[in-house]
């Protein structure tokens, strides 16, 4: 890649800081190392880094705390480190804010596919999908009834009043919105989102779904804007019939 990018990692345990960075570094990431939850909420709202790997346990504060007090502060990537595969962390990190988690110790390689495919999604040219893009001025700005997306401000509009998306929270809008009234599947949705292969075990889709319908103020039980098709996946409806 022709410019670094700048990595903040957050983990206290210095064998494995040391040995994440120096593998990341060979592949030319610029990785700074935080030890501390205190610490590490000062350096990335400095830094603003691409990407934050966050642990969940750390001295000072959780990462969950800093994962908290960074988000509304910080554009960037947030991918959290669990001990654990344990649902409940995972869930609340995504509701915090996490744009993905990892369970410790992952491997190496697979941490770095997973940091290029979360770092491939807020790259410009590949948000600006070519299917929205043409001569008008509009050409990056997707209306739909009450809901307006502009791709390259990164901004939702819902009643005239902007809601603030995560990172991966507008990639699965965006996703959706590319065809609005037609389903996607599954399947098509975690490639995209997490650049790997769809596991029917992994719920972190669904949950994310659930997020974005709290945000956008839809209803849980019986939603008119994100509806589940059954057997297909998901679709953002062109009306709220």
């Amino acid at each position: 890649m022709p410019d670094n990018k700048k990595i903040v990692l957050v983990e206290d345990d210095e064998l494995l800081a040391n040995l994440i960075k120096s593998f990341l570094t060979k592949y030319e990431f610029d990785v700074f190392v935080v030890s501390d939850g205190y610490e590490a909420v000062d350096v990335v709202l400095v830094q603003q880094p691409d990407l934050v790997i966050l642990d969940v346990m750390l001295p000072g504060q959780s990462g969950m705390e800093v994962c908290r007090q960074i988000r509304h502060k910080y554009n960037g990537v947030i991918l959290m480190q669990t001990a654990l595969d344990d649902d409940i962390d995972q869930m609340m990190g995504l509701e915090l804010g996490a744009d993905d988690y990892v369970v410790k110790q992952v491997q190496p390689r697979l941490l770095l596919s997973r940091v290029r495919a979360l770092l491939r999604r807020i790259s410009p040219q590949k948000n600006l999908d070519q299917s929205v893009q043409s001569k008008s001025e509009d050409s990056n700005v997707i209306s739909l009834e009450n809901l307006i997306i502009n791709i390259s401000l990164r901004k939702l509009m819902l009643d005239d009043i902007e809601v603030e998306l995560t990172t991966s929270e507008f990639e699965l809008l965006y996703l959706l919105a590319r065809t609005p009234g037609e389903p996607v599947s599954r399947e098509s949705m975690t490639q995209h989102l997490k650049g790997y292969e769809y596991d029917p075990l992994d719920r972190s889709l669904d949950r994310r779904i659930s997020r974005l319908r709290k945000k956008l103020k839809d209803d849980i039980d019986a939603p008119k804007i994100i509806k589940t098709i059954r057997g297909k996946g998901y679709q953002l409806c062109k009306n709220k019939s």
